[in-house]
């Protein structure tokens, strides 16, 4: 097949960065254009180093941006809504990597994000960007937005437990861990070193904005369901390692959680039950997983009571951001969705 044109609009940040890294070797994949205001007719090494030699590509503006066959938005929070019937006469597809297009709800959207949606009319076109929960729709979705990094970490595990009624709605807690990277690559003092070296940081004890795409992709019922979600900074680049406490209707044993995560991911290739009896891996460690686009599940039943904690891990680059679109936009050409991610990590680093 002849080669698919994208370009990347705002390819300066890190998600752009690794989104770049992933496109220029992908086989089926020519980047047409590569967007930053900051950089314009810069080669995009300036701001991507670790691709010296791997592209000759020059930063353009969004205003020199031509017609091309997906455009992969990779914009600040906000600029996507605005901007986005200038996108439309570029491209009729469109994979939006930032939040502006996450939630289907108006209300919700602005019980978040504190200000209303400019485009309300387009939040019920943008197909939810999990491959393993919405595959079928992105097979035939023009519009994609991408999941949150820490949303993604914790709605994989909880999916299979939610879906078939099996905990208690009211009472999930989710604790994140996060990486530097999370916060992009503008510098502020709570990134400078000294202050960001080995700390363990609680940046949002509640009100945590991924908290709504949780609640919407695990609310299955007429009821909404209520998390308790709280962020922790801490000293790592890349990474998201989420601890989420369930507590079940029912009393299920340990070979009754394999079954059920078996049922659901078995056959998903971007996805790993990891769950040892010995070693220093026994369960999902985000370092094993930088570049990668695997999501690692652990979990462990209390013996004491019907809590299950569940412990899962992502690159947040990757399977939270770059690498997620890139396997949905390979679902959306009936592509391998591999293609491009199969990386399996390095160890040690």
């Amino acid at each position: 097949m002849s080669k698919i044109e994208v370009s990347v609009v705002g390819g300066s940040g890190y998600t752009g960065g690794e989104l770049i890294r992933l496109l220029l070797f992908h086989p089926n994949v020519k980047i047409k254009q590569v967007t930053s205001e900051s950089y314009v007719g810069k080669f995009v090494h300036k701001a991507h180093p670790n691709l010296r030699k791997a592209s000759d590509l020059k930063f353009s503006s969004v205003n020199e941006l031509g017609k091309c066959d997906l455009l992969f938005l990779c914009l600040p929070h906000g600029s996507a809504q605005k901007n986005i019937d200038n996108f439309f006469n570029l491209s009729e597809r469109i994979i939006d990597l930032s939040a502006d297009f996450r939630l289907n709800n108006e209300t919700e959207y602005k019980n978040w994000y504190k200000h209303n949606h400019i485009r309300p009319d387009l939040l019920k076109k943008f197909v939810y960007g999990i491959p393993e929960l919405h595959r079928e729709e992105m097979k035939t979705a023009k519009l994609i937005s991408s999941a949150g990094c820490n949303a993604t970490t914790t709605i994989l595990p909880l999916y299979p437990f939610y879906k078939n009624d099996l905990v208690d709605i009211d009472r999930t807690i989710i604790e994140v861990k996060v990486g530097s990277s999370e916060g992009g690559n503008k510098s502020s003092d709570a990134s400078h070193h000294p202050e960001r070296a080995g700390a363990v940081r609680s940046y949002q004890p509640t009100g945590h904005r991924h908290s709504a795409e949780i609640i919407q992709e695990l609310s299955f019922g007429s009821e909404q369901i209520k998390i308790h979600f709280s962020a922790t900074s801490i000293d790592m680049v890349r990474g998201v390692l989420a601890t989420s406490h369930i507590f079940l209707k029912e009393n299920l044993e340990e070979k009754d959680i394999w079954k059920l995560y078996r049922q659901f991911y078995n056959d998903e290739p971007f996805i790993r039950i990891v769950k040892e009896n010995e070693g220093n891996y026994r369960y999902p460690e985000p370092k094993l997983l930088i570049g990668t686009n695997y999501c690692d599940i652990g979990f462990k039943k209390d013996d004491n009571s019907n809590r299950v904690v569940l412990i899962s891990a992502i690159d947040n680059l990757m399977k939270g951001a770059a690498g997620q679109a890139l396997q949905a936009f390979n679902i959306m050409y009936g592509l391998d969705e591999k293609t491009g991610l199969e990386f399996p990590g390095l160890h040690p680093i």
